[in-house]
């Protein structure tokens, strides 16, 4: 039944009052504008921001469902893989679209490789693509959609994905592996050149998920090594073995949301993600990505942003970043009880407790009663930052908060069990995973139940995401006796 509270109104609502409703509602949603959010929003700056409402805008009703219909669109979309294909060093066949983000991207490359091998290996009948452990979830999502199992290859201690382990995982039914430049988990860059080696004498696909970095890392890669906060391997087409690469312009490419680019290194991988429909009494259908109809304004702004930073300014971009990487890298490492995960190369970094420090997921709680909006990361647990140029101004801020949340947890030990730590803690390491499983889908059920209102909803009461929901007595009893275990087993 549909909430009885919402209707289509009978009369429609003059624009000013609506556009006041919507800034009301947007009051509620995480700070970014105030530089407290790290992740879902990349900004360069507001007037660059003002100048992708205006490009985005000239093209509000285009459509790239037809090419021959809107030729602009055909022909910004070509610009922007040019321009890309030059960034990774890419060749005269290197090929490629504009997709709605990673996501898609992802989906499609794996699409392509199923199809790839259906033509030229068509005895492989259940499809196998190698993936690091730290790997984006998409590709299991597409692995779902694709029927292509995933196969997941654990990390080495520095968070890079074990090419020995991706080895020893290739079989019969292995059509790609996989790597990523950076992870989003740890911003560190996978062994690529390694990863090529294997796939070129393997005959395989090798996919470059650089959906976060692909239009950062050109730039830092130029940087001077004191600029940097470490060494950047060779990630794109100047590795031999990858065969296509995946990026977000509307990441680091700072164009409106929507717009992520999927390149190969020439057609013969390429055109196995495209559909190809003859026979519909509709008239011969074609489509080069999943998408029917393609919105124009995403393509338009991702042309523009590309076009008014220049190179000169993504330089400029990336100089400013890693200055504002290393304050929050040198900070985080100068607290007691605080250590790196792995070695990020650049604006993405997640970081744990040193053994025996407090609790990492206590302290997350404790920075977001501070006002920070910040990520978590499993296994192991820690928390997780993407940075902005914004993040210059409230570096300081965010790291003084940080150390009186570690001293805090420090002195309250039994935060642990608490708020969402003990529940994110749990669900990392509870081994039954399809309860976790059924857990989540069920708090996205109560989400997106029909008398729902979306984010005014009270979470269910036993949703293992709900922070604020009280615990049995008895299960809170279990959760204080894991914890206990849990720090006794680090000390």
């Amino acid at each position: 039944m549909a909430n009885p509270g919402v209707a289509l109104p009978e009369r429609g609502v003059p624009h000013a009052e609506l556009l006041r409703r919507l800034d009301a509602l947007a009051a509620s949603d995480a700070d970014w504008r105030g530089n407290r959010v790290f992740s879902l929003v990349y900004r360069q700056s507001e007037a660059h921001d003002a100048f992708m409402k205006e490009a985005h805008g000239r093209f509000f009703s285009a459509n790239a469902l037809n090419p021959m219909a809107f030729r602009s669109l055909r022909r910004l979309e070509a610009d922007v893989v040019r321009m890309t294909s030059g960034l990774f060093h890419g060749g005269p066949d290197t090929v490629g679209t504009l997709t709605s983000g990673g996501t898609e991207s992802i989906l499609l490359a794996v699409l392509a490789y199923r199809e790839h091998a259906r033509r030229h290996r068509p005895w492989i009948l259940r499809p196998e693509i190698i993936v690091p452990a730290s790997a984006h979830a998409a590709f299991y999502k597409a692995g779902h959609l694709f029927g292509v199992r995933i196969v997941k290859a654990p990390l080495g201690p520095d968070f890079r994905v074990d090419v020995a382990a991706v080895r020893r995982r290739i079989g019969t039914q292995t059509v790609a592996i996989v790597g990523s430049a950076p992870c989003y988990p740890y911003g560190v860059v996978d062994p690529i050149a390694a990863l090529g080696e294997l796939a070129g004498r393997r005959g395989l696909g090798l996919h470059v998920d650089a959906c976060l970095g692909g239009y950062l890392l050109p730039f830092v890669a130029r940087l001077e090594p004191s600029e940097r906060l470490g060494d950047l391997p060779d990630w794109d087409f100047r590795v031999p073995g990858v065969t296509s690469i995946s990026a977000d312009v509307h990441k680091y490419g700072y164009a409106a949301k929507g717009a992520s680019t999927l390149l190969y290194r020439d057609m013969s991988w390429m055109r196995h993600q495209f559909t190809v429909e003859a026979d519909w009494c509709g008239g011969v259908y074609v489509s080069p990505t999943l998408a029917g109809t393609r919105p124009g304004g995403p393509i338009a702004a991702a042309w523009a942003a590309m076009n008014a930073l220049g190179q000169d300014g993504y330089q400029a971009n990336a100089r400013n970043l890693m200055a504002i990487a290393r304050t929050f890298a040198d900070g985080i490492r100068a607290i007691p009880g605080l250590r790196l995960l792995g070695a990020p190369c650049a604006s993405v970094m997640a970081f744990g407790a040193a053994p025996g420090g407090p609790d990492i997921l206590a302290i997350g709680d404790r920075m977001e009663a501070a006002g920070w909006h910040i990520d978590r990361v499993q296994n192991p647990a820690g928390l997780h930052v993407i940075l902005n140029p914004g993040h210059a101004q409230t570096a300081a801020a965010w790291l003084a908060d940080l150390a009186e949340a570690v001293d805090h947890v420090r002195r309250h030990p039994e935060l642990a069990s608490q708020g969402s730590a003990p529940m994110y803690g749990m669900i990392a390491k509870v081994p039954l995973r399809g309860m976790v499983r059924r857990n989540v889908r069920a708090f996205l059920e109560q989400m997106y139940r029909p008398d729902a209102e979306g984010t005014d909803a009270p979470p269910h009461p036993e949703s293992p995401l709900d922070a604020g929901a009280a615990l049995p007595p008895l299960v809170q009893g279990v959760v204080d006796a894991w914890v206990r275990w849990r720090r006794h087993r680090e000390i």
